[in-house]
């Protein structure tokens, strides 16, 4: 248990990273690209004995895993934007909710479900839908307030469909590439060198055309982001190696552990204000995860 504890607290740390950048007059956007290397270099010094960082090039699943790196930079500067804008517990509620997409995918695709889904199941689906909406609606009539939510709630639906379309991409490398659950930290390697000449492009982007230059403080930021953003997801996996992989019990845990411990920090540490229609959508999406999973919960 201690290891999905971890995992949950790194995940919540990347989020109070992105809510302080702008105290500090930290670039969101170097931070995220210099993150990945320090992500690089903490996955190597983790890698297990006996394993060592490869890219084959002849084989498809190096060139989708660099891909899917590229992803990883899009999806985490729609996070950071996210927390930024409309605060972390919308970030985390959009982030987690997202499985989703690839439990859809995983029954209507892949057919890889280990449950048979019932009546219950889908309607968690449907309800975790409709709790993005809720959390995310501002209320009022004039234009400014119908503005607000159509700007928080399209930035929240574009967190959660990267989110859901880069776990599913992650899900179908596993099923058609990787068959081995050792390689998960050298396959991960390549994705995350593929978030690097991402990092580097963006870097270029900003450099030339947006006349930004690198600062020291920027590269602090990325360690600070980094480690948690690597250690977040290599407990996730310890997690579900101690839980016998089953990812219908450990995800929906760890998913409802992240967006209630992002909203006690966001509301006590933060002061984030929540509406009481916002505090009912946080609800329904932790209901949601507990429908679609409740065989493994219960």
């Amino acid at each position: 248990m201690i290891y999905l504890i971890l995992s949950i607290l790194f995940s919540v740390l990347l989020l109070v990273n992105f809510r302080i950048f702008p105290k500090y007059g930290i670039n969101t956007a170097q931070a995220i690209a210099l993150n990945y290397p320090v992500c690089f270099i903490s996955g190597y010094l983790l890698m297990p004995a006996g394993q060592t960082f490869s890219m084959p090039l002849a084989e498809n699943w190096v060139w989708f895993s660099l891909l899917l790196g590229f992803g990883f930079i899009i999806t985490f500067i729609l996070s950071g934007a996210s927390t930024q804008k409309i605060g972390m517990t919308i970030t985390s509620l959009a982030n987690n909710i997202s499985l989703v997409i690839p439990v859809l995918f995983s029954l209507l695709v892949f057919n890889t479900s280990e449950i048979q889904f019932s009546g219950l199941n889908y309607f968690g689906l449907i309800l975790a839908i409709l709790a993005i909406g809720i959390a995310t609606f501002k209320g009022g009539e004039n234009g400014p307030q119908k503005a607000n939510w159509l700007t928080t709630g399209g930035l929240a639906l574009a967190v959660f469909l990267m989110y859901g379309i880069t776990n599913t991409a992650i899900n179908f490398l596993n099923i058609k590439y990787i068959a081995d659950p050792s390689r998960t930290i050298p396959v991960t390697l390549v994705m995350i060198f593929g978030a690097i000449l991402g990092g580097i492009f963006l870097l270029l982007y900003n450099y030339f055309v947006k006349k930004e230059k690198l600062e020291f403080k920027n590269l602090i930021a990325a360690i600070t982001l980094g480690i948690p953003n690597f250690l977040s997801f290599y407990f996730l996996i310890l997690t579900l190696g101690h839980f016998g992989n089953s990812g219908a019990f450990v995800y929906p845990v760890y998913n409802i552990g992240v967006i209630s411990v992002s909203a006690l920090v966001s509301i006590i540490y933060f002061k984030e204000k929540i509406s009481k229609l916002n505090s009912v959508g946080i609800g329904l999406a932790i209901l949601a995860i507990a429908l679609i999973s409740w065989e493994k919960l219960f």
